[in-house]
């Protein structure tokens, strides 16, 4: 069972079939023993193995106790339409299984009859009555795996035929629209996050406002959007996706974070995908906003090149993430892809001879041969205090998601300077600022000097889709804007993107980095430890070489990747 077991003891206790002093024996005995098992599970274990109680007598008793009729699962075919009701997911996690549904009503078996929150988090969703039926939790894992396994292998495959139409997930809007069903809102849901996919989305943006429920979707770094539900299932939309990334459905008063696992039939593979998003619910005064990030893993598999790379920078940036020991730290704001960078940069250290762990909040990729740690705040699990317990596992390599304050950043540079190479993220506008922001947060200059090894700076660009891009000659303003010399340029060639409605709406597919690596050689860490000013970081980076990401981008303006347009956005 999964209801709480002290609950469980004192209505044994009640019912008479056990005594508080047998109770009090069995803790006794458990609480002096060097055990990790909560001490109530096994003071039930030990009664239930001296047959005191079987556990279908404590369901009868639980069934009298709450006036709640038993359901035998074994005897019991659920009917499709109530499986198709609820993801096998939330019927996993929360032990549950629908057995029969109608207009009005839907018969669920559960295993636990305290759980009030999720049966009214169904109810409100659903838009139906539950009537809960007691069963043993064993029955309901085991009836789940048997009825959901044939039967979402049915289900998937028919709901994403339909999916490759892209105009499929306005026809469940238009469904929606004559109907309060749950199922046609699952559908949405469901459709709306393998459309975004499909399209190559890296956030979905649902936002309420005051007269509109409006969806977006950030393809290529823009914000595009594709479609408004009407307002009045804003609630139901909502409470859908939170129950999916498994967060408080009661709270709507403060940031809720959670995470969606998403499975289905991508026929353009001809496999089955698995999506993660990562949610953020945040409230505002028309509702709870949310945010989706997609996390797709397929993009670590690209290598270094597909990031952007030009194979000079690749060489420098394979150097530096391989050095035995120091800081290296890449910089840029919020949607820069960072991230995506330095687990990209691990997979290619990854090896059988070195161990990396890695700190995270949240842990957005898995990486296989790699130690990654789950930062949770709630039991003080900060960057701080696991970097301290990592160091004693023996790491070579370690990764950090993001350095916010001063304990992080000494105790992440005391690391590099004990044998360890560090690699982490930092909110700077340039590479050489990632010095000064340290030296800001309190790092003492000495420290900085003697671990950094590198910083890189990097922006995201639009691509220019290979069959949508034509030649041009620029305006001489528009060179001189890039900071070109319109003479020197004169015999290069431009390309600018040319809209396709069937290929490319908008001229462009996916994103490249351009970069700017920042090294530290003896000269520069002595600038460092004599607390030199930004402006002259910067000159002695620039006479030593340093490309700035204007300057790259401009690189891939002319080999015609993308266009000028696009590196003017997002460089200075």
């Amino acid at each position: 069972m999964t209801i709480d077991n002290e609950f469980i003891i004192q209505i044994l206790i009640e019912r008479g079939l056990i005594t508080p002093e047998m109770v009090k024996t069995l803790r006794d005995h458990f609480e002096n023993e060097d055990s990790l098992m909560d001490v109530e599970s096994a003071i039930l274990n030990e009664l239930q193995e001296q047959d005191i109680f079987s556990p279908n007598q404590l369901l009868g008793i639980l069934s009298d106790e709450f006036s709640m009729e038993v359901i035998n699962l074994t005897n019991t075919v659920p009917d499709p339409e109530a499986i198709a009701i609820i993801d096998a997911e939330q019927a996993k996690q929360n032990h549950i299984l629908p057995i029969s549904c109608n207009d009005m009503e839907l018969v669920l078996a559960i295993s636990d009859p305290l759980d009030v929150d999720l049966i009214d988090s169904l109810s409100h969703v659903l838009g139906k009555t539950i009537s809960p039926k007691l069963a043993l939790i064993e029955e309901i894992d085991r009836a789940i795996v048997n009825y959901y396994g044939s039967f979402l292998e049915e289900t998937v495959l028919v709901n994403n035929q339909s999916d490759q139409d892209s105009t499929s997930l306005f026809k469940v809007l238009d469904k929606i629209e004559d109907t309060e069903e749950a199922v046609p809102i699952i559908e949405f849901v469901h459709g709306l996050i393998e459309d975004a996919y499909i399209r190559r989305a890296s956030d979905i943006h649902i936002e309420p406002l005051e007269k509109k429920f409006r969806i977006r979707l950030r393809i290529d770094g823009k914000l595009q959007e594709i479609g408004s539900p009407p307002k009045r299932l804003q609630p139901t939309i909502i409470a859908r996706l939170k129950l999916m990334a498994d967060v408080k459905l009661a709270e709507k008063r403060i940031p809720q974070d959670g995470r969606i696992q998403h499975q289905f039939a991508d026929f353009q593979k001809g496999e089955k995908k698995v999506i993660d998003l990562r949610v953020s619910v945040l409230p505002t005064a028309h509702g709870e906003s949310i945010v989706m990030r997609i996390l797709d893993k397929e993009g670590l598999k690209l290598g270094l090149s597909e990031l952007g790379f030009f194979s000079d920078d690749q060489n420098t940036f394979e150097k530096v993430v391989s050095l035995p020991d120091g800081v290296f730290l890449v910089t840029g704001p919020t949607g820069s892809g960072k991230s995506t960078t330095l687990y990209t940069g691990l997979s290619f250290i990854n090896k059988p001879d070195r161990k990396i762990i890695t700190v995270e909040d949240p842990v957005e990729y898995e990486i296989t041969g790699i130690n990654q740690v789950q930062v949770r705040k709630d039991i003080d699990m900060t960057f701080a205090s696991a970097l301290r317990s990592i160091l004693r596992q023996a790491p070579n390599i370690i990764m950090i998601g993001e350095i916010r304050d001063i304990e992080t950043a000494e105790i992440a540079i005391n690391a590099s300077l004990t044998g360890h190479m560090v690699l982490s993220t930092l909110h700077t506008n340039d590479s050489v600022s990632a010095i000064t922001r340290l030296i800001d947060i309190g790092v003492e200059p000495f420290l900085v000097s003697a671990a950094l090894r590198a910083a890189m700076a990097q922006r995201l660009v639009r691509q220019l889709h290979p069959k949508c891009k034509e030649p041009y000659t620029p305006k001489p303003k528009e060179l001189t804007a890039l900071g070109m010399d319109p003479h020197k340029y004169s015999q290069s060639i431009f390309m600018k993107p040319i809209p396709d409605p069937e290929i490319s709406p908008t001229g462009y597919k996916g994103r490249k980095g351009v970069f700017e690596i920042f090294n530290v050689d003896d000269e520069m860490a002595q600038m460092i430890y004599e607390k030199r000013t930004l402006v002259e970081l910067r000159k002695k980076a620039r006479e030593s070489g340093m490309r700035t990401m204007r300057e790259d981008g401009i690189r891939k303006v002319i080999a015609g990747l993308t266009s000028s347009k696009e590196v003017l956005s997002v460089t200075i």
